[in-house]
């Protein structure tokens, strides 16, 4: 069962990753950590944006940043990732069950009986 800081971490995590160009940075760094200056590039996006939405992906907790020479490295925190689908696995769960429950339903909804009280196929 989460706790209440876990549901809130969960909630702002995936509030901040909702931005498009956020989600955009999630997705390029889930191949692997990136300068800014790379991160600018494939997105088309200025610096000063770019490290904005780094900030608040860093405050989040959804990566992390290293500092070679002059350049920041940014990556996933694999941590909160995991904590992310964790979360969504909760649900993947829930849906099968309820998939589950669908089917026997409908399978028993064709052995019902008709309108003239015959079991159907």
């Amino acid at each position: 069962m989460y706790v209440r800081g876990v549901v809130n971490s969960v909630q702002q995590r995936l509030t901040v990753i909702s931005e498009p160009n956020r989600f955009r940075i999630v997705e390029l760094l889930k191949d692997g950590p990136l300068p800014v200056g790379g991160i600018v590039d494939a997105l088309g996006l200025g610096q000063p944006q770019v490290s904005r939405h780094l900030r608040l992906l860093a405050e989040a907790g959804v990566v992390e940043v290293t500092r070679r020479a002059q350049q920041r490295i940014y990556r996933l925190n694999t941590g909160s990732m995991r904590e992310l689908g964790d979360w969504v696995q909760g649900f993947a769960v829930l849906w099968s069950e309820r998939m589950d429950r669908l089917g026997s339903f409908l399978e028993d909804g064709d052995r019902a009986p008709d309108e003239t009280g015959q079991e159907g196929a």
